[in-house]
C-alpha cells in the first residue's frame, strides 16, 4: 500500500533523547535490535475495525490504545490522518486493542498501560537471507490478530501468550490463565497479560480473511534452528505486548480455574451464545499499523538495523518521541463503567 501523508510537522513532536541527545548502546546479549515504548489506555468500545469493519457495536468489549479515534470505521487512511495517540504522541497513530478486563461486579478494570517491544535482526545480518528471503520494515497498512483464535477456539504455539504478576510479593512466571497468575499476585501488585506477535509475513497481503493467515511465526527444525516458513518468507519487526493491571481484593487468589469463577475475566471469556472459558484463556490482541513514515524509518534504521537498545520512544539517532502533556501511566486500580453498545 502506498504511504498516506498525515500533514504533521514531525519536528514539533521530537526532543533530544533523554534531554541530552545520547545514543543508546547495543541491545545486550541479543542479536536483535529493540525499540520500546509505553501506551496509556484510550477508550473502551464494542468495536473491531479488523473483524467487523463498519459495524459498530458488533464485537465484544475492547480496550483501545494508541489512536484515540480508533473505532469500527477506522481504515489506514483515517488512522493516518486523524486522532491523537496515547503512545507518546501522534507520530504513532497505530491502533492496538485487547479484550476488556472485567471485575465481575459490573466494572471494567483499566490497565495502567501496555508496553510495546518491537524487535528484529538487522537487515544486514546473514540470518535475514538464510532464515528468510529478507528482513523488511513494517508494510504500510498491515493489520492482524494474534493470540487465542475466537473463530476456531484454538491457541497459538506455546510461549506466544501468557499471564504474569509483577510487584512487591509477586510470584512471576509464565501462567496459562488468570487464576494461576493470581495465586501469587497480592493486592497492589500488577497482573500482566503478555503476547508475542508473529514475525513472518507472506509479502502479499496486508490482511487475510481470518486476519491471521498472512502472518506466521518462525519455526524450529530438528537442529533447533529458526526460520520463516516458505509460505511467509519475509521477516518483519514483531512486537511483544504486555498489558498491566494493578490488582485489588476482587481478584480471586484461591487458584479456582472454573470458567464461572467469581473473579476478573476478559470480555471474550464470557460471551452470549458461547460457553464460558477459564478466565484469561481467550487472550488475544489486534494491531492496525499507522506509524508516521519518517518515524518508523528512523527506529527501523537505527534501533533495529544498528541493533540498539532503544526504550521510551528513543529513535536511536539522538532524538526521542516527546510525551504529550498529561501522560500518566497510573499506579492504582482504575475501574470504569461498562459503556453502552452503539
Amino acid at each position: 500500500m502506498d504511504p498516506i501523508a498525515s500533514g504533521i510537522d514531525v519536528s514539533k513532536y521530537l526532543v533530544k533523547s533523554w534531554g541530552t541527545g545520547a545514543i543508546p548502546g547495543l541491545e545486550p546479549g541479543n542479536a536483535e535490535g529493540a525499540f520500546r515504548f509505553i501506551c496509556e489506555p484510550s477508550h473502551n468500545a464494542y468495536d473491531d475495525p479488523i473483524v467487523y469493519p463498519g459495524q459498530p457495536g458488533k464485537a465484544h468489549l475492547h480496550t483501545f490504545f494508541g489512536n484515540t479515534k480508533a473505532d469500527a470505521h477506522s481504515t489506514y487512511r483515517t488512522l493516518r490522518t486523524s486522532g491523537e495517540s496515547t503512545c507518546n504522541n501522534l507520530l504513532n497513530r497505530s491502533a492496538y486493542w485487547i479484550p476488556a478486563m472485567m471485575n465481575g461486579r459490573g466494572k471494567v478494570v483499566m490497565p495502567n498501560h501496555i508496553s510495546i517491544y518491537y524487535k528484529r535482526r538487522p537487515a544486514s545480518d546473514p540470518f535475514c537471507t538464510t532464515a528468510a528471503k529478507a528482513c523488511l520494515p513494517l508494510p504500510h497498512g498491515l493489520r492482524y490478530i494474534f493470540g487465542h483464535d475466537m473463530a476456531s477456539g484454538t491457541r497459538p504455539p506455546v510461549g506466544k501468550m501468557w499471564w504474569n504478576c509483577d510487584g512487591p510479593g509477586a510470584v512471576t512466571g509464565w501462567f496459562d490463565n488468570i487464576a494461576q497468575a493470581a495465586k501469587g499476585c497480592p493486592v497492589g501488585a500488577k497482573l500482566g497479560a503478555v503476547l508475542i506477535a508473529p514475525d513472518c509475513w507472506n509479502g502479499i497481503e496486508l490482511d487475510s480473511p481470518n486476519h491471521r493467515s498472512h502472518m506466521a511465526y518462525m519455526q524450529r527444525n530438528s537442529k533447533g534452528e529458526e526460520s520463516c516458513p516458505a509460505s511467509h518468507p519475509y521477516l518483519i519487526p514483531a512486537f511483544q505486548l504486555g498489558a498491566w493491571y494493578t490488582t485489588d481484593a476482587t481478584l480471586d487468589r484461591s487458584g479456582n480455574e472454573s470458567a464461572n469463577a467469581d473473579t476478573w475475566f476478559l470480555s471474550s471469556d464470557r460471551m452470549p451464545g458461547m460457553a464460558n472459558a477459564v478466565p484469561g484463556t481467550t487472550l488475544h490482541a489486534d494491531w492496525f499499523g499507522a506509524w508516521e513514515d519518517a518515524i518508523q524509518n528512523l527506529w527501523t534504521e537505527n534501533c533495529i538495523d544498528r541493533r540498539l537498545n532503544c526504550s521510551g520512544g528513543d529513535l536511536g539517532n539522538g532524538q526521542q518521541m516527546d510525551t504529550l502533556a498529561g501522560y500518566n501511566t497510573k499506579s492504582g486500580t482504575t475501574l470504569v463503567d461498562i459503556p453502552p453498545r452503539s
